[in-house]
């Protein structure tokens, strides 16, 4: 079996966001077969919602397309560690492998902070693989937030 990388188009859905002035996260639900079932940017402004990440939109989706509330055998593809309150959703979708670009020192809640999926109250725990894209994923956040800088120092 040949691994076969999604995050490019994880990494299309945050310059999306990006776009929409959204901070640029981007996620991707890929089913076990390899069919692409859902994609995502970040929404938490555009809808006033602030669980409107990235994830929770894509995994949302994924699971209106399978008429489920779990993802078995499903992958998820994002640009950016996902938060603690991703995290949960993750596990709770029973989501198999979890794919993500950059680390988030501030607001992780995989690698960094809680640590979501080491407490005995986490009921499912996904592979995770990190450092996928990372390199252009942490560009994008850091060109937005340098963007946003400027515009502050400019008004």
């Amino acid at each position: 079996m040949v691994f076969d990388s999604y995050m490019g188009l994880a990494l299309a859905e945050a310059e999306a966001a990006g776009a929409r002035g959204e901070v640029p996260v981007g996620a991707v639900v890929v089913a076990p077969d390899g069919t692409v079932v859902a994609k995502a940017g970040n929404r938490t402004r555009e809808l006033n919602d602030p669980t409107a990440h990235a994830e929770i939109l894509a995994i949302r989706k994924a699971c209106a397309a399978a008429e489920s509330e779990r993802l078995p055998g499903h992958a998820l593809y994002v640009t950016l560690e996902p938060c603690p309150m991703c995290a949960m959703a993750i596990s709770a979708a029973r989501i198999a492998r979890l794919y993500y670009g950059a680390s988030d020192p501030k607001s992780g809640g995989v690698a960094q902070g809680p640590r979501v999926f080491t407490h005995p109250q986490c009921h499912h725990v996904p592979e995770v693989y990190d450092g996928i894209g990372a390199a252009r994923a942490e560009a994008l956040l850091a060109e937005f937030f340098a963007a946003r800088r400027g515009e502050e120092r400019n008004s």
